[in-house]
Protein backbone atom coordinates (compact mmCIF):
# COMPACT_ATOMS: atom_id res chain seq x y z
CA UNK A 1 0.00 0.00 0.00
CA UNK A 2 1.60 3.24 -1.11
CA UNK A 3 1.27 6.49 0.79
CA UNK A 4 2.22 10.13 0.50
CA UNK A 5 3.59 12.81 2.79
CA UNK A 6 2.00 16.24 2.95
CA UNK A 7 3.05 19.43 4.68
CA UNK A 8 -0.13 19.84 6.74
CA UNK A 9 0.23 16.39 8.36
CA UNK A 10 4.01 16.65 8.78
CA UNK A 11 4.42 20.09 10.32
CA UNK A 12 3.47 20.85 13.95
CA UNK A 13 0.02 22.24 14.61
CA UNK A 14 1.52 25.76 14.83
CA UNK A 15 3.29 25.32 11.51
CA UNK A 16 6.71 26.94 11.37
CA UNK A 17 6.33 28.94 14.58
CA UNK A 18 9.18 26.95 16.10
CA UNK A 19 12.69 26.07 14.97
CA UNK A 20 12.65 22.86 12.95
CA UNK A 21 15.91 21.20 11.96
CA UNK A 22 16.48 17.93 10.17
CA UNK A 23 18.49 16.17 7.53
CA UNK A 24 17.99 15.62 3.83
CA UNK A 25 19.80 13.65 1.16
CA UNK A 26 21.10 16.05 -1.47
CA UNK A 27 21.90 14.45 -4.85
CA UNK A 28 25.03 15.44 -6.68
CA UNK A 29 28.59 14.39 -7.49
CA UNK A 30 29.03 13.42 -4.75
CA UNK A 31 25.65 13.58 -3.14
CA UNK A 32 25.23 13.27 0.59
CA UNK A 33 23.35 14.22 3.74
CA UNK A 34 22.72 17.85 4.61
CA UNK A 35 21.56 19.49 7.81
CA UNK A 36 18.50 21.57 6.98
CA UNK A 37 16.01 23.99 8.50
CA UNK A 38 12.40 24.58 7.48
CA UNK A 39 11.67 28.25 6.82
CA UNK A 40 8.90 29.96 4.86
CA UNK A 41 7.75 26.66 3.41
CA UNK A 42 11.24 25.86 2.10
CA UNK A 43 13.88 23.30 3.06
CA UNK A 44 17.13 25.23 3.43
CA UNK A 45 20.62 23.67 3.57
CA UNK A 46 22.81 24.90 6.47
CA UNK A 47 25.53 22.25 6.12
CA UNK A 48 28.25 24.86 5.60
CA UNK A 49 27.58 26.02 9.18
CA UNK A 50 26.68 22.59 10.61
CA UNK A 51 28.06 19.57 8.74
CA UNK A 52 26.29 17.32 11.27
CA UNK A 53 23.55 17.55 13.88
CA UNK A 54 26.35 16.97 16.40
CA UNK A 55 27.77 20.38 15.48
CA UNK A 56 24.45 21.95 16.49
CA UNK A 57 24.23 20.05 19.77
CA UNK A 58 27.76 20.93 20.88
CA UNK A 59 26.97 24.67 20.73
CA UNK A 60 26.46 26.50 24.02
CA UNK A 61 23.05 27.48 22.65
CA UNK A 62 21.78 25.21 19.87
CA UNK A 63 18.84 27.54 19.21
CA UNK A 64 21.18 30.53 19.01
CA UNK A 65 23.52 28.60 16.72
CA UNK A 66 20.70 27.79 14.29
CA UNK A 67 19.37 31.34 14.27
CA UNK A 68 22.83 32.68 13.41
CA UNK A 69 23.84 29.90 11.01
CA UNK A 70 24.66 30.84 7.45
CA UNK A 71 21.92 29.75 5.08
CA UNK A 72 22.91 27.90 1.94
CA UNK A 73 21.00 26.54 -1.00
CA UNK A 74 17.24 26.09 -0.89
CA UNK A 75 16.64 22.43 -1.69
CA UNK A 76 13.02 22.95 -2.65
CA UNK A 77 9.70 23.55 -1.00
CA UNK A 78 8.80 21.36 1.94
CA UNK A 79 5.93 19.96 -0.11
CA UNK A 80 8.30 18.96 -2.92
CA UNK A 81 10.86 17.32 -0.62
CA UNK A 82 8.14 15.45 1.28
CA UNK A 83 6.57 14.22 -1.95
CA UNK A 84 9.93 12.80 -3.06
CA UNK A 85 10.71 11.03 0.23
CA UNK A 86 8.62 7.81 0.03
CA UNK A 87 10.43 5.12 -2.00
CA UNK A 88 7.54 4.49 -4.40
CA UNK A 89 8.06 6.75 -7.40
CA UNK A 90 11.03 8.59 -5.84
CA UNK A 91 13.21 10.68 -8.19
CA UNK A 92 16.77 9.91 -7.10
CA UNK A 93 18.12 13.17 -8.53
CA UNK A 94 15.94 15.26 -6.20
CA UNK A 95 16.30 15.83 -2.41
CA UNK A 96 14.46 13.69 0.13
CA UNK A 97 14.19 13.74 3.92
CA UNK A 98 16.28 11.55 6.24
CA UNK A 99 16.07 10.83 9.95
CA UNK A 100 16.95 14.08 11.81
CA UNK A 101 20.02 12.68 13.60
CA UNK A 102 23.48 11.40 12.73
CA UNK A 103 26.29 10.83 15.25
CA UNK A 104 24.02 10.72 18.28
CA UNK A 105 23.52 7.56 20.32
CA UNK A 106 19.92 6.36 20.07
CA UNK A 107 18.72 5.15 23.46
CA UNK A 108 15.32 4.27 24.91
CA UNK A 109 13.68 4.23 28.32
CA UNK A 110 11.50 1.23 29.03
CA UNK A 111 8.38 0.67 31.13
CA UNK A 112 7.83 4.32 31.97
CA UNK A 113 4.02 4.04 31.82
CA UNK A 114 1.95 1.68 33.98
CA UNK A 115 0.04 0.24 31.01
CA UNK A 116 3.23 -0.74 29.18
CA UNK A 117 4.78 -1.97 32.43
CA UNK A 118 1.88 -4.35 32.97
CA UNK A 119 2.10 -5.55 29.35
CA UNK A 120 5.82 -6.32 29.70
CA UNK A 121 5.03 -8.41 32.78
CA UNK A 122 2.24 -10.12 30.81
CA UNK A 123 4.62 -10.91 27.94
CA UNK A 124 7.12 -12.33 30.40
CA UNK A 125 4.53 -14.59 32.05
CA UNK A 126 3.07 -15.63 28.69
CA UNK A 127 6.56 -16.56 27.41
CA UNK A 128 5.83 -14.80 24.15
CA UNK A 129 2.57 -16.67 23.50
CA UNK A 130 -0.26 -14.19 22.72
CA UNK A 131 -2.98 -16.78 23.43
CA UNK A 132 -2.11 -16.68 27.15
CA UNK A 133 -2.35 -12.93 27.63
CA UNK A 134 -6.05 -12.28 28.30
CA UNK A 135 -6.24 -14.29 31.53
CA UNK A 136 -2.88 -12.99 32.78
CA UNK A 137 -3.92 -9.41 32.02
CA UNK A 138 -7.14 -9.71 34.02
CA UNK A 139 -5.38 -11.26 37.00
CA UNK A 140 -2.51 -8.78 37.07
CA UNK A 141 -4.75 -5.73 36.70
CA UNK A 142 -6.90 -6.97 39.58
CA UNK A 143 -4.02 -7.75 41.93
CA UNK A 144 -1.48 -5.00 41.23
CA UNK A 145 -2.72 -2.45 38.68
CA UNK A 146 -4.08 0.18 41.07
CA UNK A 147 -1.06 0.01 43.36
CA UNK A 148 1.41 0.39 40.49
CA UNK A 149 -0.41 3.39 39.04
CA UNK A 150 -0.13 5.41 42.24
CA UNK A 151 3.45 4.77 43.36
CA UNK A 152 6.46 6.98 42.53
CA UNK A 153 9.44 4.99 41.21
CA UNK A 154 12.35 4.80 43.64
CA UNK A 155 10.33 6.00 46.63
CA UNK A 156 9.98 4.32 50.02
CA UNK A 157 6.42 3.45 49.07
CA UNK A 158 7.70 1.74 45.93
CA UNK A 159 10.13 -0.31 47.99
CA UNK A 160 7.30 -1.41 50.29
CA UNK A 161 5.18 -2.34 47.27
CA UNK A 162 8.10 -4.33 45.89
CA UNK A 163 8.30 -6.33 49.11
CA UNK A 164 4.55 -6.95 49.04
CA UNK A 165 4.59 -8.10 45.42
CA UNK A 166 7.46 -10.49 46.12
CA UNK A 167 5.45 -12.01 48.97
CA UNK A 168 2.50 -12.48 46.59
CA UNK A 169 4.69 -14.10 43.95
CA UNK A 170 4.15 -11.24 41.50
CA UNK A 171 7.64 -9.78 41.24
CA UNK A 172 9.25 -9.28 37.83
CA UNK A 173 12.43 -7.83 36.36
CA UNK A 174 10.20 -5.28 34.60
CA UNK A 175 8.76 -4.13 37.92
CA UNK A 176 12.32 -3.63 39.13
CA UNK A 177 12.93 -0.90 36.54
CA UNK A 178 9.32 0.26 36.47
CA UNK A 179 9.12 1.26 40.14
CA UNK A 180 12.70 0.79 41.36
CA UNK A 181 15.36 3.50 41.72
CA UNK A 182 17.02 2.87 38.34
CA UNK A 183 15.20 3.49 35.07
CA UNK A 184 15.62 1.01 32.23
CA UNK A 185 17.80 2.72 29.60
CA UNK A 186 18.78 0.55 26.65
CA UNK A 187 20.29 1.01 23.20
CA UNK A 188 17.53 1.19 20.62
CA UNK A 189 19.70 1.55 17.52
CA UNK A 190 23.18 2.47 16.37
CA UNK A 191 24.11 6.00 15.28
CA UNK A 192 23.25 6.56 11.60
CA UNK A 193 20.92 3.52 11.45
CA UNK A 194 17.53 5.22 12.04
CA UNK A 195 15.11 5.83 9.20
CA UNK A 196 13.03 8.96 8.80
CA UNK A 197 9.46 9.71 7.89
CA UNK A 198 7.96 8.42 4.67
CA UNK A 199 9.96 5.20 4.36
CA UNK A 200 9.54 1.57 5.38
CA UNK A 201 10.15 0.28 8.89
CA UNK A 202 11.29 -3.28 9.53
CA UNK A 203 10.12 -6.29 11.53
CA UNK A 204 12.30 -9.34 12.10
CA UNK A 205 11.02 -12.03 9.70
CA UNK A 206 10.65 -14.58 12.53
CA UNK A 207 8.33 -12.37 14.59
CA UNK A 208 4.61 -13.15 14.64
CA UNK A 209 3.58 -10.85 17.53
CA UNK A 210 4.71 -7.25 17.32
CA UNK A 211 3.52 -3.65 17.46
CA UNK A 212 4.51 -0.03 16.97
CA UNK A 213 5.51 2.05 19.97
CA UNK A 214 4.72 5.75 19.42
CA UNK A 215 6.94 7.90 21.60
CA UNK A 216 8.24 11.37 22.28
CA UNK A 217 12.01 11.39 21.80
CA UNK A 218 14.23 13.80 23.74
CA UNK A 219 17.18 15.46 22.05
CA UNK A 220 19.90 15.83 24.68
CA UNK A 221 23.16 17.73 24.20
CA UNK A 222 26.58 16.51 25.46
CA UNK A 223 26.09 18.44 28.72
CA UNK A 224 22.91 16.51 29.50
CA UNK A 225 20.50 19.35 28.69
CA UNK A 226 17.25 18.64 26.86
CA UNK A 227 17.44 21.03 23.90
CA UNK A 228 14.68 19.68 21.68
CA UNK A 229 12.46 16.76 20.79
CA UNK A 230 11.11 14.71 17.92
CA UNK A 231 8.81 11.71 17.44
CA UNK A 232 9.81 8.07 17.24
CA UNK A 233 8.49 4.59 16.54
CA UNK A 234 10.27 2.14 18.83
CA UNK A 235 9.18 -0.90 16.79
CA UNK A 236 8.75 -3.80 19.22
CA UNK A 237 8.69 -7.60 18.91
CA UNK A 238 6.50 -8.84 21.76
CA UNK A 239 7.16 -12.52 21.10
CA UNK A 240 10.97 -12.18 21.19
CA UNK A 241 11.16 -10.08 24.35
CA UNK A 242 8.43 -12.13 26.00
CA UNK A 243 10.46 -15.33 25.62
CA UNK A 244 13.46 -13.75 27.30
CA UNK A 245 14.50 -10.26 28.35
CA UNK A 246 17.95 -11.21 27.09
CA UNK A 247 16.45 -11.04 23.59
CA UNK A 248 15.79 -7.32 24.03
CA UNK A 249 18.51 -6.43 21.53
CA UNK A 250 17.04 -8.79 18.95
CA UNK A 251 13.58 -7.45 19.69
CA UNK A 252 14.51 -3.78 19.38
CA UNK A 253 17.46 -3.38 17.02
CA UNK A 254 16.86 -4.70 13.51
CA UNK A 255 17.27 -3.23 10.05
CA UNK A 256 15.02 -0.15 9.76
CA UNK A 257 13.33 -0.87 13.11
CA UNK A 258 13.91 2.65 14.46
CA UNK A 259 11.99 5.55 12.91
CA UNK A 260 12.57 9.17 13.94
CA UNK A 261 11.20 12.46 12.70
CA UNK A 262 9.98 14.32 10.89
CA UNK A 263 12.15 17.08 12.39
CA UNK A 264 13.81 18.04 15.65
CA UNK A 265 12.01 20.97 17.24
CA UNK A 266 14.42 22.94 19.38
CA UNK A 267 13.28 24.40 22.69
CA UNK A 268 12.60 28.13 22.39
CA UNK A 269 9.97 30.71 23.33
CA UNK A 270 7.34 28.73 21.39
CA UNK A 271 8.22 25.28 22.71
CA UNK A 272 8.99 24.38 26.33
CA UNK A 273 9.57 21.30 28.46
CA UNK A 274 6.02 21.65 29.75
CA UNK A 275 4.81 21.18 26.17
CA UNK A 276 6.54 17.79 26.24
CA UNK A 277 5.14 16.92 29.66
CA UNK A 278 1.59 17.51 28.44
CA UNK A 279 1.96 16.25 24.87
CA UNK A 280 -0.75 13.97 23.51
CA UNK A 281 0.67 11.35 21.18
CA UNK A 282 -1.74 9.99 18.57
CA UNK A 283 -1.44 6.81 16.56
CA UNK A 284 -3.26 5.60 13.46
CA UNK A 285 -2.60 2.19 11.87
CA UNK A 286 -4.13 1.36 8.49
CA UNK A 287 -3.77 -2.07 6.90
CA UNK A 288 -4.11 -3.29 3.35
CA UNK A 289 -6.82 -5.60 4.72
CA UNK A 290 -8.99 -2.62 5.64
CA UNK A 291 -7.96 -2.74 9.30
CA UNK A 292 -7.80 0.60 11.11
CA UNK A 293 -6.76 1.38 14.67
CA UNK A 294 -6.74 4.80 16.32
CA UNK A 295 -5.35 5.50 19.75
CA UNK A 296 -3.97 8.35 21.84
CA UNK A 297 -1.90 8.63 25.00
CA UNK A 298 -0.68 11.50 27.13
CA UNK A 299 2.82 12.17 28.38
CA UNK A 300 1.19 13.43 31.58
CA UNK A 301 0.81 9.77 32.63
CA UNK A 302 4.55 9.07 32.55
CA UNK A 303 6.01 7.70 35.80
CA UNK A 304 9.33 9.59 35.62
CA UNK A 305 9.70 13.19 34.48
CA UNK A 306 11.55 13.78 31.22
CA UNK A 307 14.37 15.52 33.09
CA UNK A 308 14.73 12.49 35.36
CA UNK A 309 14.97 10.18 32.33
CA UNK A 310 17.62 12.44 30.81
CA UNK A 311 19.58 12.34 34.08
CA UNK A 312 19.43 8.53 34.14
CA UNK A 313 20.91 8.52 30.62
CA UNK A 314 23.73 11.05 30.64
CA UNK A 315 25.56 11.83 33.88
CA UNK A 316 28.88 11.46 35.69
CA UNK A 317 28.91 7.71 35.00
CA UNK A 318 27.93 7.86 31.31
CA UNK A 319 28.67 10.52 28.70
CA UNK A 320 27.67 11.11 25.07
CA UNK A 321 30.01 13.65 23.47
CA UNK A 322 27.92 13.81 20.26
CA UNK A 323 24.62 14.04 22.11
CA UNK A 324 21.91 11.42 22.52
CA UNK A 325 18.34 10.87 21.39
CA UNK A 326 16.23 9.22 24.07
CA UNK A 327 12.88 7.51 23.48
CA UNK A 328 10.84 8.25 26.60
CA UNK A 329 8.62 5.15 26.52
CA UNK A 330 5.07 4.47 25.45
CA UNK A 331 1.78 3.75 27.17
CA UNK A 332 0.35 2.40 23.92
CA UNK A 333 0.02 -1.37 23.91
CA UNK A 334 -2.54 -2.63 21.38
CA UNK A 335 -4.59 -5.44 22.89
CA UNK A 336 -7.55 -5.30 20.49
CA UNK A 337 -7.82 -8.51 18.47
CA UNK A 338 -6.93 -8.11 14.81
CA UNK A 339 -7.49 -11.66 13.60
CA UNK A 340 -7.87 -14.47 16.12
CA UNK A 341 -9.85 -13.90 19.31
CA UNK A 342 -7.62 -13.49 22.35
CA UNK A 343 -4.38 -12.94 20.40
CA UNK A 344 -4.49 -9.14 20.31
CA UNK A 345 -2.77 -7.03 17.68
CA UNK A 346 0.16 -7.76 15.42
CA UNK A 347 1.43 -5.99 12.32
CA UNK A 348 0.98 -7.13 8.74
CA UNK A 349 3.24 -6.14 5.86
CA UNK A 350 1.95 -2.99 4.23
CA UNK A 351 0.52 -1.42 7.38
CA UNK A 352 0.80 2.37 7.40
CA UNK A 353 1.70 3.76 10.84
CA UNK A 354 1.16 7.45 11.53
CA UNK A 355 2.34 8.99 14.81
CA UNK A 356 1.64 12.63 15.64
CA UNK A 357 1.82 15.15 18.47
CA UNK A 358 0.65 18.74 18.32
CA UNK A 359 3.94 20.62 18.55
CA UNK A 360 6.12 17.91 16.98
CA UNK A 361 4.23 17.19 13.78
CA UNK A 362 3.68 13.81 12.15
CA UNK A 363 5.85 10.74 11.51
CA UNK A 364 4.58 8.22 8.95
CA UNK A 365 6.03 4.85 7.95
CA UNK A 366 5.03 1.67 6.13
CA UNK A 367 5.70 -1.79 7.62
CA UNK A 368 7.70 -4.56 5.95
CA UNK A 369 10.19 -7.26 6.93
CA UNK A 370 13.69 -6.14 7.85
CA UNK A 371 15.30 -8.62 5.46
CA UNK A 372 13.35 -7.19 2.52
CA UNK A 373 14.32 -3.57 3.15
CA UNK A 374 17.45 -1.80 1.88
CA UNK A 375 20.40 -2.74 4.10
CA UNK A 376 21.98 -0.09 6.30
CA UNK A 377 25.25 0.72 4.54
CA UNK A 378 25.92 4.41 5.31
CA UNK A 379 27.62 4.53 8.69
CA UNK A 380 29.82 6.99 10.54
CA UNK A 381 32.96 6.24 8.52
CA UNK A 382 31.07 6.72 5.25
CA UNK A 383 29.65 9.99 6.57
CA UNK A 384 33.16 11.26 7.35
CA UNK A 385 34.38 10.27 3.89
CA UNK A 386 31.37 11.90 2.27
CA UNK A 387 31.67 15.19 4.15
CA UNK A 388 35.41 15.33 3.41
CA UNK A 389 34.82 14.71 -0.31
CA UNK A 390 32.32 17.59 -0.34
CA UNK A 391 34.81 19.89 1.41
CA UNK A 392 32.71 20.15 4.54
CA UNK A 393 35.24 18.81 7.05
Amino acid sequence: MGFTLESHSTLPEDGEAGTLIGRAWVPGRPGGPAVVVVEDGQVVDITLAAPTIAHVLEADSPIGFIRAARRGETLGSLAEVLANTPPDGRDEIRPRLLAPCDLQAIKAAGVTFVDSLLERVIEERAKGDPTQTAAIRRDLARTAGAELSSVKPGSAAAERLKDALIERGLWSQYLEVGIGPYAEIFTKAQPMSAVGTGVDIGLHPDSTWNNPEPEVVLVIDPRGRIVGATLGNDVNLRDFEGRSALLLGRSKDNNASCALGPFIRLLDDSFHLDDLRQAEVKLVIEGEDGYRLEAASSMSAISRDVTELAAHTINRTHQYPDGVLLFTGTMFVPVQDRDKTGEGFTHKAGDIVRISAGKLGGLANRVDRSDRLPPWDFGVLELMRNLAARGLL
